[in-house]
């Protein structure tokens, strides 16, 4: 049989290319003159030194985005997102169709919205990229998501607190029931399931997920992915999912009443099902499904755990300093951090403790970070909690009661990770707030 040559889908990049860019690309100054220097070869090349430099730079997204008289490139790294360089127009019209024309997007569609994805091989393995197109003034704006393996780390070196550690595994480990993990869009919650899902995957533990779009493949795990195009959703999905005998599920995120009462369901009969909300913290989880019209008798026997998270930039190990915590610092954070529970380990504070600083070299893009970590909090429905969830409390009585119990707040996670010199104060302050 005749095999054909795929022209969308896949982009295989020379390994001589991905060292050339690896060696001469170390921050967003030199990717500038990377592609300053590429701008006369020809647009499939431009494209490849555009996705190897965000890749050798570790990020999440690139932007291209038309304005008048040019188009704007730029990436998003740690959570951040960070101009690179100008095209002229004429040069963006190019890679905008070699783009399309990858990701399996219409080139001639340019007045609606458009998904697609594509695939970039390197000697080491491949990275799906996930492409988004939407019409803007000047031109059709696209952002590529790039979903790279490499991020997928172990429940291990997600940065919990050893007691937090503890937690997850014992919980991890219970054959019923939902886990709730809970943020806004970019806060990791993929990455903490996706850590979850590498811990159970054992050969006698049937797992499914169902999920929109599938991000990474995950061996030995059946994933499927929803299209609404075709009425293929999360509820019906998960109808069909309750019939192939799972473990374990994984809902990529519960959208609408139907969703919630199957997941409920399955929780309550046998299945340790694991999912998404968006809301602001632990405590709005009971709250949002409430909203969404699910009976507190339900949610109450249903949840083990819930869990709130934020990713913070770590600081730069090259460029970082000490400096003296100020008085005011001082009071503040010895405030915020007293009552903790017993097990939860805080590094001795006083007048002459030290927190680090962020200042800037070539290695962190000059910005004081490299690298995030997460911080969390979670709470367990005890049988205290699951008695007060049946009051439909409201959020700031559910927090109230949860501290009282010794829950540890993402704040307070972060202050903690301040104290060790993982972070800046000022990343916890950009994250969450106060505590009243």
């Amino acid at each position: 049989m005749l095999k054909t040559k795929k022209i969308t889908g896949e982009i295989k990049i020379p390994h001589s290319l991905y060292e050339e860019v690896r060696l001469e690309v170390k921050n967003i100054p030199d990717f500038k003159r990377k592609i300053e220097s590429s701008l006369n070869i020809t647009t499939s090349e431009l494209t490849e030194v555009l996705l190897v430099g965000a890749i050798v730079l570790n990020a999440s997204d690139i932007h291209i985005e038309p304005e008048q008289e040019e188009a704007k490139i730029r990436i998003r790294v740690d959570g951040v997102l960070e101009d690179v360089i100008f095209l002229d127009i004429k040069k963006y019209n190019f890679l905008l169709s070699r783009i399309k024309l990858m990701s399996g997007l219409k080139l001639n569609v340019k007045d609606r919205p458009q998904d697609g994805r594509f695939s970039i091989l390197l000697e080491g393995g491949s990275i799906e990229i996930r492409a988004s197109s939407l019409p803007a003034e000047y031109g059709e704006s696209i952002v590529l998501r790039i979903l790279n393996p490499k991020n997928l780390i172990s429940l291990e070196k997600l940065g919990m607190r050893e007691d937090l550690l503890k937690l997850f595994k014992k919980e991890i480990k219970r054959p019923h029931g939902m886990i709730i993990v809970t943020g806004p869009t970019g806060s990791g919650k993929t990455t903490t399931l996706y850590a979850i899902l590498k811990k159970l995957n054992k050969p006698e533990v049937k797992i499914i997920t169902i999920e929109d779009p599938i991000e990474y493949e995950l061996k030995g795990i059946s994933q499927s992915q929803v299209d609404p195009s075709k009425g293929y959703d999360f509820a019906n999905g998960l109808k069909a999912l309750m019939r192939q005998d799972p473990d374990v599920i994984l809902v990529g995120e519960i959208r609408d009443l139907e969703t919630a009462k199957i997941a409920i369901q399955a929780a309550l009969t046998g299945h340790l099902v694991l999912t998404t909300l968006h809301t602001n913290d632990s405590a709005g989880v009971i709250a949002r499904l409430q909203a969404l019209g699910e009976k507190p008798v339900d949610i109450a026997p249903a949840i083990n755990m819930a869990v709130a998270q934020r990713l913070v930039r770590k600081v730069c190990p090259k460029c970082k300093s000490l400096r003296k915590i100020s008085a005011e610092e001082l009071k503040e954070i010895k405030k915020e951090l007293k009552n903790l529970p017993d097990g939860v380990k805080v590094p001795k504070i006083d007048k002459n403790t030290k927190i680090a600083e962020a200042k800037g070299c070539p290695y962190c893009n000059f910005t004081g970070y490299r690298g995030r970590d997460a911080i969390f909090e979670a709470f367990l429905v005890d049988e205290e909690i699951e008695e007060f969830i049946l009051k439909s409390p409201s959020i700031p009585a559910l927090r109230k009661l949860l501290r009282k119990k010794g829950m540890v707040s993402m704040r307070q996670d972060g202050l903690i990770k301040v104290l060790n010199n993982i972070t800046t104060i000022e990343e916890v302050n950009r994250v969450t707030s106060r505590e009243k």
